[in-house]
């Protein structure tokens, strides 16, 4: 088999063990439906307009960005880690053809075919729900799947180095600021000045900008430097993480 392409057997691996866990998969298109009814209308109606705005319309964009980010994260860390660590799969893997990079690679565009799914679900909620307004809309789901690639490429790399389930407090740690303090909820322009300036460097905030500038219909030049940062982002944690495998697995 060609070299480039063994790393799809490791998504078929992922989609047969889904299939006795369809339920597992399946739970993630709930997502969109609850976060939209709960805090995009539910808070929305005590929040009012965010900037000219209607509430629920500025936050269901940061919403899409967040459950790309977390389903990512899911895979490439808690799955990935426990393959890893206690299940051998990728021990098993090794001893055919497959090199750590395919493996890499493979669980890296499992984990945004998953999102992708999830992604395209949000943006059906959202048209649902009539929070969408200009067909810009329709680059949501690409820019989904690039904020996937960016948390599953940096959720890989960092996997790697964690020795123990205790070890998983770190990447809450990181989670659950980013997700309440990267412009899901509320405007920079309501943040301290240095807290403004050190949301701006994170890896989320460049997806929810990128989702809102999208979803609202007024990308810019930005749009390009957001969507190049989750790129670079991505791509730089699969190669560490593709040589970290190398590591473990060959040691």
């Amino acid at each position: 088999m060609i070299t480039a392409l063994r790393f799809r057997l490791v998504v078929e691996r992922n989609v047969l063990a889904y299939r006795r866990q369809w339920y597992l998969f399946a739970s993630g298109f709930a997502e969109p439906f609850l976060y939209l009814l709960s805090i995009g209308i539910g808070v929305g109606h005590l929040v009012g307009d965010i900037g000219g705005v209607p509430y629920r319309d500025f936050v269901a964009p940061g919403m899409m960005a967040a459950s790309a980010m977390n389903g990512a994260i899911f895979d490439t860390t808690f799955n990935f880690f426990a393959k890893l660590k206690f299940q051998g799969t990728y021990h098993a893997m090794l001893a055919t053809p497959l090199q750590p990079r395919d493996v890499a690679i493979g669980e890296v565009t499992w984990a945004l075919i998953r999102g992708a799914a999830y992604a395209t679900a949000f943006l059906g909620a959202m048209v649902l729900f009539g929070l969408v307004h200009s067909w810009w809309a329709v680059l949501a789901v690409p820019a989904a799947v690039l904020i996937g690639y960016g948390f599953a490429g940096l959720g890989a790399a960092g996997t790697g180095y964690l020795r123990s389930w205790f070890d998983f407090d770190l990447v809450n740690l990181v989670l659950i600021p980013s997700f309440l303090f990267s412009g899901t909820f509320f405007p920079l322009s309501r943040y301290p000045t240095w807290l403004a300036t050190v949301v701006r460097g994170t890896p989320l905030y460049q997806g929810v900008a990128l989702e809102r500038a999208l979803v609202l219909g007024h990308p810019t030049g930005l749009s390009i430097a957001h969507a190049l940062y989750l790129l670079v982002a991505g791509t730089l944690g699969l190669r560490i993480a593709s040589r970290r495998l190398a590591v473990l697995l060959t040691a």
